[in-house]
């Protein structure tokens, strides 16, 4: 969500339970102009906040030159002062997969993980079982990281047409992009998942041949699994908005106004997936 206007703009997703404080918005209205300055970002975005025990997480995302790779995320307790996350890399995917509940709300508390790891011929002969214990040290600021990129994978989606690849594969807003029509709004296919293409890849040189490349680049959300229960799509004020909720990760909603290039989303929840709901369907 734009942090530009975002005191407007966040009444769009207040049917989803998204609410934030008369002090909040203020504070936020005037840090992000603070911190859009400092670190020379093109666009500062509201990503959502993360409930902890004890404190919760504000999260925003600095936006680049590209759109699609050049983007970091930050993070607040008072939406006043800002810390940089770490860059997500594959130990830390690894390690923060084995951690499991809430967030406590310190950014320094560190987990404690225990695995069993196969000892050497040698040391085997000398210990009973062939196996030592290894602990693991995790910081809440790696795992916070970590589910951030998770959730963006997953769910941050954008409507057709919002985006175009240019020739030198750069990824930038599309000025002509006018919004959704109201029968298109309606359709999951009109949403795609703003990440790198996984699925687009797959397809024949049939289905490619029909695509635009310059818009069509990336995946649709009507392909996600399970195919038709991992996305709730709603119109509100009559037709005049429409709200996509994730049922995989709970708490994350997007909104649209069709006719306009209003649109973006929102993710206020604990940080954890949905992993129940095959069986909820």
């Amino acid at each position: 969500m734009e942090s530009e206007g975002l005191h407007v703009n966040i009444d769009y997703v207040g049917s989803s339970g998204v609410v934030l404080s008369t002090e909040q918005k203020a504070a936020l209205q005037s840090s992000l102009v603070i911190l859009k300055n400092n670190y020379k970002f093109a666009r500062v975005l509201f990503w959502g906040k993360i409930l902890g025990v004890k404190n919760d997480y504000f999260i925003v995302q600095g936006i680049g030159k590209d759109d699609l790779k050049e983007k970091k995320s930050l993070y607040s307790q008072d939406c006043i002062h800002w810390g940089m996350l770490p860059v997500v890399t594959a130990r830390m995917r690894n390690e923060c997969s084995f951690v499991k509940g809430r967030f406590t709300g310190d950014p320094s508390y560190e987990y404690e993980h225990t695995e069993a790891v196969k000892m050497s011929n040698q040391d085997a002969e000398k210990a009973e079982g062939g196996e030592e214990e290894n602990t693991i040290l995790i910081k809440e600021e790696d795992r916070l990281a970590t589910v951030i990129e998770a959730i963006d994978y997953d769910v941050r989606i954008v409507p057709r047409g919002a985006y175009i690849r240019t020739a030198t594969g750069s990824v930038l807003q599309n000025r002509c992009f006018e919004g959704l029509s109201v029968a298109d709004g309606g359709k999951l296919s009109s949403y795609f998942h703003f990440r790198d293409p996984v699925i687009f890849m797959k397809k024949s040189l049939l289905q490619k041949a029909e695509l635009d490349k310059a818009i069509d680049f990336v995946d649709p959300i009507d392909t996600d699994v399970p195919k038709g229960g991992s996305w709730s799509i709603q119109f509100e004020r009559g037709s005049g908005l429409v709200t996509l909720r994730s049922l995989h990760w709970l708490g994350f909603s997007f909104y649209h106004v069709p006719g306009t290039r209003k649109y973006g989303s929102v993710y206020v929840g604990t940080g954890n997936k949905n992993l129940d709901l095959p069986f909820m369907l």
